[in-house]
């Protein structure tokens, strides 16, 4: 049996493309081995939203490289930015875009040994290729499912170079997403979670359908003792409409909002390319606080974008601190060659980027740290994600809170009621309440 190893860089999205390709390979006779182990085909899903991004990717293909009678395979995002450059890298015998990643079992298996390498197999995303539906076989290590719903995007922020790697707007067909969630959940699966490269512009290129449509089908037809999980969501994608689902069907539907803010400076929102001010990302939070009592907010937060002055970075800092976030995701600009930011000025020194990122860090641990307090004495619906002890278990609430509690009972992949009793040692702890449904 051909044995093959799998390192994946970067967001959700690749990561659940890279358990599609496991499930393509596994059905081809593959045996999945660790990447530290030998293997006959090394396959690198790579990232390019950062030059850290880049070089994290480098590294791992000359690791891969190492292994002279393997067979190494490179995809992903790098891939449809920079074939040119990867192709330089002594080592690979394969190189295949992202529109062609779904057939690189296909690929390898027919690639012909005489052929000179790297072979490069190099297109460009097309509006008009749906997304194919995946079925999976077997449960795999995680407690939730992820279900791509959509890749691509077409906002054009000035700072980023997905569009360039991702391509334009596709959106799984409904009774695909359908499909695959229903294997999901036969599989044992408790947590669904619809991910996409622009989830909010599901359905943009299909008739009469949008995210709002989508879920509404999904929880309408397809019963059971489950939740689902949004991903990631533009402030111009988050419509009353959908808060008020959400609020709604709250027992299915995990009480979790992640919505990029980027800046909280006008001026550097615009330059971004943004198309939402300050005032109008403050006001859509608020209101989803109040409609969803309990509900995370999370958020990323650019920090150094070129031109962004002491006074926008004490705007960022003041709206955060004025909204209840749970956590957030700071990270320094990148430059990115071939986007409209890499050429404005001025920019920021790295030693500004990481000072002002510390404040933010900081800033994010107390807001953490307030919106705990804030669930003591609450009742969470938690999917127990791991045994830590003879009765000892962590699991994650709707809204996104790792708690510890305690049952003599096997509780692992079940919903649970949990009470928050309090933190102690940093770790949250709560006390059992009841299983919810049937394993």
């Amino acid at each position: 049996m051909k044995k093959i190893a799998f390192y994946t860089l970067g967001c959700k999205v690749n990561q659940v493309e890279t358990e599609q390709l496991k499930e393509e390979f596994i059905h081809r006779g593959y045996e999945i081995v660790d990447f530290t182990d030998e293997a006959d085909v090394y396959l690198i899903n790579t990232c390019t939203v950062t030059h850290v991004s880049d070089r994290k990717s480098r590294a791992i293909i000359r690791r891969a490289a190492r292994h002279p009678r393997a067979l190494v395979a490179v995809t992903g995002c790098m891939v449809q930015v920079a074939a040119k450059e990867l192709a330089g890298i002594e080592g690979i015998d394969l190189i295949v875009s992202n529109l062609d990643k779904e057939n690189i079992a296909g690929i390898i298996e027919e690639l012909d040994p005489e052929q000179p390498k790297p072979i490069v197999i190099e297109h460009l995303p097309d509006k008009d290729r749906r997304l194919r539906p995946v079925l999976y076989s077997q449960q795999h290590k995680r407690t939730r499912a992820f279900v791509k719903i959509q890749d691509g995007c077409e906002s054009g922020c000035s700072y980023c170079i997905v569009p360039r790697a991702r391509g334009p707007v596709r959106s799984k067909l409904p009774e695909h997403v359908m499909q695959e969630i229903e294997q999901l959940l036969s599989l044992g699966y408790r947590e669904i979670v619809l991910t996409g490269i622009h989830s909010g512009f599901y359905g943009k290129d299909l008739d009469n359908w949008d995210l709002f449509r989508l879920l509404d089908k999904i929880l309408t037809e397809i019963g059971g003792d489950y939740r689902l999980r949004l991903s990631s969501l533009e402030p111009l994608e988050v419509s009353q409409e959908l808060i008020n689902f959400i609020a709604d069907n709250s027992t299915r539907m995990c009480r979790h909002f992640h919505i990029p803010l980027q800046s909280g400076s006008n001026d550097i929102l615009k330059a971004m390319n943004r198309r939402y001010s300050r005032e109008y990302y403050y006001d859509l939070l608020q209101g989803i606080a109040a409609r969803i009592p309990g509900v995370a907010l999370t958020t990323d937060i650019m920090v150094g974008f070129p031109g962004e002055y002491e006074k926008d970075f004490q705007d960022t800092y003041d709206l955060i601190d004025s909204l209840p976030f749970m956590d957030l995701h700071v990270f320094p600009y990148s430059r990115r060659p071939g986007t409209r930011a890499a050429s404005m000025t001025p920019q920021v020194p790295p030693q500004e980027k990481q000072a002002r990122s510390q404040k933010l860090l900081n800033l994010a641990q107390r807001k953490h740290d307030e919106f705990i307090a804030s669930q003591i004495g609450q009742e969470l619906t938690l999917l127990v994600e791991k045994k830590t002890g003879e009765q000892d278990y962590t699991g994650l609430s709707d809204n996104y809170i790792e708690v510890r509690f305690q049952s003599p009972h096997d509780l692992c992949g079940e919903i649970v009621q949990i009470r928050v009793e309090g933190i102690n040692e940093g770790r949250v702890e709560g006390s059992l309440g009841k299983v919810v449904g049937e394993k």
